[in-house]
């Protein structure tokens, strides 16, 4: 068993899924896989299943009935984690819009670094992301600019999706009080460790857009997102968080 653990949510990803579990299974650091599938109709699963006889011990598999949520499932998998030994447990998309590449500088940013939670971030540099729309960038880079201004949490990619946990830092969090599923359960997380005082460091990664697939993004999890800042905060200087 290696010290790493990716975990991957996936919904309809039968068209990057196999390339991905190869990528990421083939880095020279020994990072095992986790696979936390929302009965993707497309033969997603099935694609994982035969592909587990090629990787045994390394890739897993955890099949969920419906759709429920980027954060539910992510939490699901984060409790499979830790009923192991993992000490690091990292967060990533199946659409290649995070390198498999830069799990090995977030690693390194936890294993030899001072990081708690090391954050694959598309704005610490400067803008680093290819193939978005003009207007996708802007709502998420100010969605960052807007959660530092109401949380005081100085991170530049609040919403960022390519993490890596120190499990201290995952089992500090009371998994049962995260209520967020879209895009705000990601700042929900990032805040938590920040009130813990957990240390965050921003490794500067570039995004590029998926080319296969499609987008889970709604207008519902932009609303969740921009209404959960404010609750996040009130909860916190309530003392409910």
């Amino acid at each position: 068993m290696s010290d790493s653990l990716v975990i991957i949510p996936t919904y309809n990803e039968i068209e990057n899924i196999e390339s991905m579990i190869r990528s990421v299974l083939t880095l020279p650091h020994a990072f095992d896989l986790l696979i936390v599938d929302d009965g993707s109709p497309d033969g997603t699963a099935a694609k994982i299943k035969q592909l587990q006889v090629e990787f045994p011990n390394r890739l897993f598999i955890e099949e969920r009935t419906k759709k429920s949520g980027l954060g539910t499932a992510y939490v699901h998998g984060f409790r499979w984690a830790l009923a192991r030994t993992y000490a690091y447990i990292f967060e990533m998309d199946a659409d290649f819009s995070h390198n498999p590449q830069d799990l090995i500088k977030l690693y390194e940013a936890c294993h030899f670094g001072t990081a708690d939670l090391a954050i694959g971030s598309r704005y610490v540099t400067g803008v680093n992301v290819v193939n978005w729309p003009l207007s996708r960038v802007l709502l998420s880079y100010f969605a960052s600019v807007y959660v530092r201004w109401i949380t005081s949490m100085q991170i530049h990619d609040a919403t960022a999706g390519f993490i890596c946990y120190k499990r201290a830092t995952l089992e500090s969090i009371d998994l049962s009080k995260i209520k967020f599923i879209g895009y705000a359960f990601q700042i929900e997380m990032k805040y938590r460790v920040f009130v813990k005082n957990h240390k965050i460091q921003e490794v500067p990664i570039i995004f590029t857009d998926r080319t296969k697939g499609q987008s889970k993004m709604s207008n519902a999890i932009i609303k969740e997102a921009i209404f959960g800042v404010i609750s996040l905060r009130l909860r916190q200087l309530l003392h409910r968080l």
